[in-house]
């Protein structure tokens, strides 16, 4: 080569070597809606969000949904604001499918009265209501929860509002009304005040009538009541109330269903400043002897409440696991109450006189663990000792164990991986009765008191650790 040819060869290459970083892409993410977007970048890369990200497979749901309609696992749903199934309408959603709650907007799924929801998960294909926030960016209150509402009867004076703002009535005379069925479903990080003393629960039931079916249920985090029944006939079975901030199952208005099968399970340092309780029960806010009356029927529960044992530090706003007062006739058998300040507190005079009366049960029950086993308010009916026989009448079987450790159960206060089940020898594993209002077909009839014997129904569908899991 001459020094011509030469020459003009290294003008080339300067050139080429000029020219190519001018052709270089700036790589960042593109995206407008994800936190770490670049308006610079010509070449997309690692975009971050806070909640899902823009998909094929993501469904925006908001207002009514009129006609029959059929949410399929192969996408996931955001609510966002009240979602309103109407009169006349059934949502069907499959097994596995997720369903998630806009955060701003207070995402909630009401299902009025005359429609109804069949929600069919399995134990190995649950269908999961969450929070749409980021994995480990979760919280109480991150959505609103599911409301279902029906025309089964009440004890209030007009067809009410149900409570926490949407607008959707309750209340009726069919106690057979249907509103659909939902079974092996979670629902987390629900739960939210939209007002003062007007919230929304994890479920919230309105009337709902026995011919709906609830079974395999688990509310975890929620913002407000786990459950909160408001006057209505619906039976369930295998409920889980997980880490609550106000109380587990809370029952008013009238609400005359039955319960086998319900464990609780409590966060020490989580509670509520209108006090936390497993067990809230009214008539109705007054104390009316308005009927329908309040006369919830329950068998089979565990109760784990804050305090595994007596070194334990907790939320001094916890305070019973079973508060029963203004004039309910609530009844449980069969169940165990592990943990609380206070075990059983009989409120009000008209409530101990159901209690005398037999109206209110409690029998065959085992309260662990507590400060104080039982209570009354002062200058009531009932004194210390008044509540004390009455607990203690002879072939009721209502034992009083001063330790957690006296049940002998697996690891019931383990908020990771609970072990509810009894360990060969518990006292639980037997003592179970059902006679009275518990002579009926609705329950299984078991020896085991608390919701478990030997078998643990939990497994494969709920999730203890719903905070990290990537939905």
């Amino acid at each position: 080569m001459n020094w011509k040819n030469k020459a003009m060869g290294l003008l080339a290459f300067a050139t080429l070597a000029v020219a190519l970083p001018a052709c270089k892409k700036k790589e960042g993410c593109t995206d407008p809606t994800a936190t770490n977007y670049d308006p610079d970048a010509d070449k997309d890369c690692c975009c971050e969000y806070t909640t899902t990200p823009p998909s094929a497979d993501v469904v925006q749901v908001s207002g009514s949904i009129t006609v029959n309609t059929n949410w399929t696992n192969n996408n996931k749903y955001i609510l966002n604001g009240f979602v309103y199934v109407e009169d006349g309408a059934t949502l069907n959603i499959q097994e596995g499918t997720i369903i998630k709650g806009d955060k701003p907007s207070k995402g909630t799924l009401i299902v009025k009265r005359g429609a109804r929801i069949n929600a069919v998960g399995t134990s190995s294909q649950p269908i999961v209501f969450t929070s749409n926030q980021a994995a480990g960016s979760r919280d109480y209150g991150d959505w609103g929860g599911i409301v279902l509402c029906g025309r089964a009867p009440n004890n209030q004076p007009s067809d009410p509002t149900i409570e926490g703002g949407p607008d959707a009535q309750y209340g009726g005379n069919d106690p057979a009304d249907n509103s659909g069925t939902m079974k092996f479903v979670r629902i987390e990080f629900c739960g939210i005040a939209f007002q003062p003393n007007q919230e929304i629960n994890g479920l919230t039931l309105g009337s709902v009538g026995n011919g709906t079916v609830i079974e395999n249920i688990q509310v975890s985090y929620s913002g407000d009541d786990s459950y909160e029944w408001f006057g209505g006939t619906v039976n369930a079975k295998r409920l889980v109330a997980f880490r609550g901030w106000d109380d587990d199952f809370d029952q008013d208005f009238g609400w005359q269903g039955k319960v086998q099968y319900a464990v609780s399970l409590r966060d020490p340092n989580i509670a509520d400043q209108s006090s936390s309780n497993g067990f809230e029960c009214d008539n109705d806010a007054a104390g009316n002897s308005a009927s329908p009356y309040s006369q919830g029927t329950w068998s089979n529960v565990s109760m784990f409440g804050p305090k595994a044992d007596a070194s334990t530090t907790f939320n001094d706003q916890y305070k019973r696991a079973l508060h029963l007062r203004r004039n309910t006739q609530t009844r449980v058998f069969n169940s165990v109450f592990a943990g609380y300040p206070t075990g059983l507190y009989i409120d009000g005079n008209s409530t101990q006189a159901n209690a005398d009366n037999g109206d209110l049960m409690f029998r065959n029950n085992v309260l662990s663990g507590m400060s104080t086993a039982l209570d009354v308010p002062s200058g009531q009916t009932w004194d210390q000792a008044g509540i004390t026989a009455w607990f203690n009448t002879s072939g009721w079987n209502n034992t009083i164990f001063a330790n957690n450790s006296d049940l002998q159960l697996g690891d019931p206060f383990n908020r990771t991986n609970p072990n509810f089940l009894p360990n060969s020898g518990s006292p639980l594993l037997n003592g179970a009765e059902f006679s009275g209002p518990f002579a009926d077909s609705f329950f299984e009839n078991v020896s085991f008191r608390g919701a478990f014997g030997t078998t643990n129904w939990t497994n494969g569908w709920t999730n203890w650790d719903p905070q990290n899991t990537a939905y």
